[in-house]
């Protein structure tokens, strides 16, 4: 696949392979809900190995959404949604494989001594290695190790090297034998003072207590897109309040506690977290 194909490009050729595939919006993200299916009011597609019930034609439900129906993928309620993407990913339990997401070189250098050779994607910080065979996704199996297969996606990064082999029992021992996940405490992430001064707008600190406050109810309030959810929340949060020098260390580390209860790793919120000040040129 060419570098320079555009989103919708690479998601019908994926497609035509019989592999259910997404867009992802500014952040890496799955689009949100639409106004419709806003909340799951619409009965939703959590929990849902392929679309159903919803009958919703847009493309709002995040893995659940995803498509290899060419008609489907080029309707008219998706062409909007293809013009604002700037990736594709796709559904691997949807495509009958799972990826172990290897986040960074320890991470990687366990896998090369533990499991089977297999086909390998390069990723920004790691690789992707992708298995023949559907299971239970995952995040933090180990340090730096995330599972995706059912009921999750991954982000298309092109075919990679290798031959895909049989998903070994290693792997699923990962998710079999997992531990209750440990919080890890959220990164100090400093948020820098808007120009001129940053003088503060909000006068008390209740206002800002009562947004961060809705923020930690709005994640944990959250039944599906819990990606896209936080990524919105930890933007709206930075856009009224990360200006002023108001936001601590203590403030983060609430958004991050909420979003890792929903079973966000630490590195998703951190990359939200990154994402959203890009947004904002912060």
């Amino acid at each position: 696949m060419s570098a320079m194909s555009s989103p919708l490009h690479t998601a019908v050729s994926l497609a035509a392979s019989g592999v259910p595939v997404l867009p992802l919006r500014a952040g890496k993200v799955p689009f949100g809900n639409c106004r419709t299916c806003a909340d799951n009011a619409c009965g939703g597609r959590p929990n849902m190995k392929r679309p159903g019930p919803c009958a919703c034609p847009r493309v709002c439900h995040a893995w659940a959404a995803a498509t290899a129906d060419r008609a489907i993928l080029t309707s008219p309620a998706w062409g909007a949604v293809w013009r604002r993407a700037v990736a594709v990913a796709y559904h691997p339990g949807g495509a009958g494989v799972t990826v172990v997401d290897l986040d960074d070189p320890a991470a990687i250098a366990w896998a090369r001594e533990h499991l089977p050779a297999t086909r390998t994607v390069p990723t920004t910080r790691g690789e992707h290695w992708i298995y023949r065979g559907v299971m239970p996704s995952a995040n933090g199996v180990r340090p730096g190790v995330d599972i995706k297969s059912a009921m999750s996606y991954a982000r298309y990064l092109g075919p990679g090297t290798g031959t895909t082999t049989a998903l070994p029992a290693a792997v699923r021992t990962l998710v079999e034998k997992a531990p209750p996940a440990v919080r890890s405490a959220p990164r100090p992430v400093a948020v820098p003072v808007s120009v001129g001064g940053g003088e503060c707008r909000h006068r008390t600190p209740v206002y800002l207590e009562r947004g961060i406050a809705m923020a930690e109810q709005r994640i944990t309030a959250a039944h599906s897109a819990i990606h896209a959810t936080v990524y919105r929340t930890f933007l709206a949060v930075l856009s009224a309040h990360g200006g002023c020098g108001c936001l601590t260390d203590a403030h983060v580390g609430r958004l991050f506690a909420a979003a890792q209860a929903k079973g966000e790793s630490l590195r998703h919120c951190t990359d939200a977290w990154t994402n959203a000040r890009t947004a904002l040129g912060m």
